[in-house]
This record gives C-alpha cells, structure tokens and sequence, in this order.
C-alpha cells in the first residue's frame, strides 16, 4: 500500500542551500540535525518515528529539493519522508520487520531486501512526477529459494547498487549467496557461492559498492569473530572475490556494515564487536588502522561533499565525526538517545513553530503514542517484529 502527503511549511519547495546530516534516535523518535560545514547540532525534531538503515548511498546527491524524499527502513516496511517537513510522502508494507533499501543512482526507483519471514526483493516508484510515485513496480518472491537448515527463505539482507544503476547486490544472510539483480527488468541475473572462512556458514549479510563500481565490499557474520570479503566487478553482472580479511589479519570484530572513501580505495567497515571502525586499503586488501569510537556504532553516512564520514555511537548518545583524507576522528557531537541510522541531503528542514513543544512531549514520553520502531541490531529498544 502507498500512500502519498503533502510537504507543508510557507517556503514551497525551493531548495535551501543548507547541507544537513540526518541522525535517527530509537531512544524517543528523532531526528538529529546536524551542518556537517560547521559540525554543529542545528535542532532536534520529533518525527514519531526512527530508521536504522535508511538509504544513504545516493540520497546525499539526489535530495536537493525540500519536496524530495528521504527513504526509510521503519516497523515493517518503508516509509518516504519530505526532507523539507518530515510529512510522509509514502508507505509501503513488506511483510517483514527487517527491511534495508538503497535508491537508485538516477533517482528513479527504491530497491528493498524484505528478511524473513518474506524473502522478498521489491521495486518501488521513486519519481515524484510518477503517477505511480511511491508504489510497489515489480516484486521478486526469493521463498522458494530455501535458506540454511530450517530457515524458510535465503534471508536477503541489505542491498548496494551499482552507480551505473544497471545492479543492485544482495548478500543473502541464510543463503550463503551474492545474489546480483538487474533494476530493469528487476530479476535474478547471477547468484554467487560464497564460501566460509572456516568451518560453518559464511553469512554474508551487507554489503557496499565503491564509486567507481570496481570493488565491492561485503560482511560476513560468520564464526570467530566475522570476516570482510572484497570483490572485484571488473564484469558489474558477475562479481568474484579477490581477497577476505578477519580478525587475525586486524579486522575488528562483528564487522556490520560499510562506507567506501570517494577515492574508491578506502573502505571503512563498522565494528561494534569491537566498538570501531576498521579502514582497510582496497588496493592491496589490507587493514590500514582502526578507529576508536568510544561505543557501539552499526552504521555512518557520508555528508553531500563525501569529505568527512559521520557515524552515530548508540551507546554514547552521539555522532563521531571521521575525516577521510586524515583517517582519524575529528569530533563528536551529542545527539538525541541512542542513535542508530544517518543519511544526508543538500537541503534542511524548515522551520516549524511547533517543533520545540513536540520535542518536549517526546522527550518526556507522554505522547499518545509510540513512536513507530525499526529493525537494528545492539542494545536498543526497536521492538521490531521479524
């Protein structure tokens, strides 16, 4: 089901030059502001809501209009958000409480991995000019494929896309497979085999492609600790692994997720096993340093210029900010209760008189109702149901 709002505020929709970081706290329902040129908290607003994987890998180049959507994971599907006045642009059900999408480089489509109990791949209508905008264009029901031991589905888990906007990537946390889709038309192309560092599964479950769609780097929630593979997509449509890094050769422990440098050569790769972030040289596929971040972090976004990497600290209330041509942390910035997910956009929110008043009533938890929850992985209250 999708159904469309109206962006609200007395500014339309010309874009405010203003590039903004986007934080979202499952503590209370928030969202975190932040101006990535002074990296400085600008507000906090309440949006009853929270998203731990929203999509992050275009959205800071295409959101440059206050009517363009933000698009995020939220209770059991997807939900578009004005980023001009956070009212929902669409909604749509998946049948699952564990989503993770990616839109593409065009703008034109939103590409889903939906997890158990669905094991579903869909495509949604990202124009705003679509008569269609917002709705479900094609699904791929993966059920039948079957997952490992009693699992009833592969279990695809994230998805990253090729900037050339021809492949989405879906590694496949109970198939132990690199599933490769074409957008158009959205269908299974490739599957790949991906094997296990040692004994037991592989349990490939996120995955990341450089900008300049040569390398592909993909986690694995494998034994001991958790492996980093690397890919090579010298043929976009048939990716092959090249090189797999673990804990013995200084990679942090439960890597979860990744970031890739606009240089396409550095990766960063989340660690909350080890409460940081590991930089690898995708060159020659070795550890380069690892990155203290004071807590547990699942995830980061760059900001719209891609120079410096903002990653929420869950445990520690607030962002650590990476700067990528010095490769360390540069700062940190307090934020709202246990941030999760983060995403970017080249314009801000405007400004709403009521917003300081529905901070208040978040904060203090006597709103009338919940805010809607999202799937995460760690110590937070998300109250997901798979």
């Amino acid at each position: 089901m999708a159904t469309a709002g109206c962006v609200g505020g007395d500014g339309g929709s010309e874009p405010a030059e203003q590039p903004t970081v986007f934080v979202f706290n499952t503590g209370d329902g928030t969202a975190s502001l932040i101006d990535p040129e002074s990296d400085e908290l600008v507000e906090t607003r309440a949006i009853d809501l929270s998203s731990s994987f929203p999509s992050n890998q275009y959205t800071p180049g295409l959101t440059d209009d206050l009517d363009d959507s933000l698009w995020l994971n939220v209770g059991r599907g997807v939900r578009g958000l004005a980023v001009g006045s956070f009212s929902e642009t669409a909604a749509v059900e998946t049948g699952s409480g564990a989503n993770w999408l990616e839109q593409t480089p065009d703008g034109r489509h939103v590409i889903v991995s939906a997890r158990e109990p669905s094991h579903r791949q869909f495509r949604l209508d990202a124009d705003s000019a679509s008569e269609t905008f917002g709705e479900v264009t094609a699904v791929i029901d993966r059920a039948l494929e079957g997952g490992r031991g009693e699992r009833d589905g592969p279990g695809p888990c994230d998805v990253t896309i090729h900037p050339d906007g021809e492949y989405a990537y879906v590694p496949d946390l109970f198939g132990d497979t690199l599933t490769v889709l074409s957008v158009e038309p959205f269908e299974i192309v490739t599957q790949v085999d991906v094997e296990p560092v040692e004994d037991g599964p592989a349990r490939p479950w996120m995955g990341t492609v450089a900008p300049d769609g040569q390398t592909l780097l993909v986690e694995h929630n494998e034994a001991n600790g958790g492996s980093e593979s690397i890919w090579t997509l010298d043929d976009p449509a048939a990716p092959s692994e090249t090189g797999r890094l673990t804990v013995e050769d200084g990679l942090g422990r439960r890597p979860l997720t990744s970031e890739i440098g606009p240089d396409s050569e550095t990766g960063y790769v989340f660690t909350p096993g080890s409460n940081d972030v590991t930089v690898v040289d995708l060159t020659d596929g070795t550890v380069t340093t690892r990155l203290d971040l004071g807590g547990s972090a699942f995830v980061g976004t760059w900001d719209p210029s891609r120079t410096k990497l903002y990653v929420p600290v869950q445990t520690a209330d607030e962002v650590a900010v990476i700067d990528h041509e010095r490769r360390e942390v540069v700062t940190r910035i307090s934020v709202g209760p246990s941030p999760y997910g983060a995403t970017s956009a080249q314009v801000r929110p405007q400004s709403d008189p009521s917003a300081a008043m529905a901070l208040a009533i978040a904060r203090l938890g006597i709103s009338a109702e919940q805010p809607e929850t999202t799937y995460c992985i760690g110590n937070c209250a998300c109250g997901h149901r798979l």
